[in-house]
This record gives C-alpha cells, structure tokens and sequence, in this order.
C-alpha cells in the first residue's frame, strides 16, 4: 500500500505542474477573452440600433418636409405646373412649362448639419426597396471624403458619387451591411427586375429596376462613371458578408 502511494507522489513530476498552471492560466485567459468578445459585440449590436432608431426618427422628419413641399400652392413637376387656384381640385389649372424641377437648388438651399465628430451632412434623398424592408434617408457629406463617409455611414446610407437624386447620370449610394437586417445588409440578396424607389427633396419619386448584380474589387471605380447614355441610374454599394469585396447593384428608371 506504502509503495503505491509512493509511486503515485513520484508520478506527479514538476514538469506535469507547470503544465497544470499553464493549463489553468490558458482556461482563465479564455474564459476572459470569450467575456471581452462579447461585450464588444453586445456594444456593436446596440451602437446599431442606437442609430437605426436614430435614422427611422430622422425619415419622419424628412417625410413631414417633403410632404409640406407637396402641399405647397405651386406645385413643380417635370414638366407641369400646377397651379390652385382655389383649393379644390377641380380648379387646377395645368399650365405647360418647359421648366424642370431644379433638385440641385433645392439640395444647395437644404442646411448643413453636423455630427458629434464635426463632420458636416445634409439630407438629400429617401431610398425605399420595398421587398427588403429598406427606407431611409440619404446623406450627403460636406467634402465626399472615405473619413467623413465612414462617420456617416453609420447614421445612414450615403452619396457617394454623381449628379443631384433622380436627375441624368449615375448616383451612387452607399451603405454599411451589417449582416443582419439594417441599412443595406439585404442589398447583396436583391436580383434582376427588383423595384428600388428614390424620392427628391421636391418629393418627387422615381422608380428603377434591378438590371445587373455583380461584385468587384475595393478599389474598383468603374460602376461609378457617369456615362449613362442620357439616363437615370442608380448604383447600390455595401460590402460582401467577409468585407473583402464589394457588391454592386446597378438600377435604371422604369420608364412610365
């Protein structure tokens, strides 16, 4: 019995010691790390919906102006004035202009903002993609910069390229996929003949459609130039679910 015991004591060496400390400070290191993950993630998740709370309350807003534009007694289409004359409807009086609504003055009378960083934005337009859930508002950066853009986007989807909203030309949006169902997460699901809406700030709401669906390379520009053939495009831009490519969605006017 004594030998036995003996044997058992002599079996636990120093070295299978240190292995069990270093065994025991790897367990708590884990253990640790696991807790720092995911208080980080749970930080992540409600920064997100922190914002999209945000962005939903900022859309109200923007709502509520484009429909007091809407409601005012000169009302300016593409190429139509309408003119109340008494505020029935039956006393509209269409009267033919060649006048086009001018987005570009009502963007350039639209107030700056600025955020909490001192990046300064305003809003420009109201995307909605019906059959992913995806209505926000648009933001406009002061000088366009990848600084400014990534402060912006978390707030909302961007401008990242092009002409004024729903005029010729290529505009380009920009939006963070945070692989859930926020911002532009659902964009990179969206296929060929999908609806994407895009309304002005003169409230005006132009519809395109899905025509192309490809990804490319970070530093790949080429679906931002603005050689449209005199047409109004669209072009969405979030990343792939790893972040190591881009998707890129191009859109053009359905004609009425």
């Amino acid at each position: 019995m004594n030998q036995i015991l003996v044997t058992k004591k002599l079996y636990i060496t120093p070295e299978l010691k240190r292995k069990k400390k270093m065994y025991k400070f790897n367990f708590i290191i884990s253990i640790f790390l696991v807790c720092v993950l995911t208080s980080l993630y749970i930080y992540a998740e409600y920064d997100r919906n922190k914002y999209e709370a945000v962005s939903q309350e900022v859309l109200q807003e923007v709502n509520q102006i484009i429909s007091a534009a809407q409601e005012d007694t000169t009302i300016a289409k593409d190429d139509i004035l309408l003119v109340v004359l008494d505020g029935t409807e039956e006393d509209y009086k269409a009267i033919e202009t060649t006048e086009k609504v001018d987005v570009a003055q009502v963007n350039e009378q639209t107030e700056w903002e600025q955020t909490s960083a001192g990046y300064k934005y305003k809003k420009i337009a109201i995307i909605n993609i019906p059959k992913i859930n995806v209505n926000y508002v648009i933001y406009q950066g002061e000088t366009g910069s990848l600084e400014e853009i990534e402060a912006l986007l978390k707030m909302a989807p961007c401008k990242y390229h092009g002409y004024e909203p729903n005029e010729v030309g290529n505009f380009c949006i920009v939006g963070h996929n945070y692989r859930n169902t926020k911002f532009f997460s659902k964009v990179p699901t969206l296929v060929v003949g999908d609806k994407v809406e895009l309304t002005d700030l003169t409230g005006r709401t132009i519809t395109y459609e899905v025509y192309d669906k490809h990804t490319v390379d970070p530093n790949d520009t080429r679906d931002t130039t603005q050689l449209t053939g005199g047409k109004k495009e669209i072009t969405l831009i979030t990343c792939t679910d790893n972040s190591e490519q881009r998707v890129i969605v191009k859109c053009k006017e359905v004609k009425k």
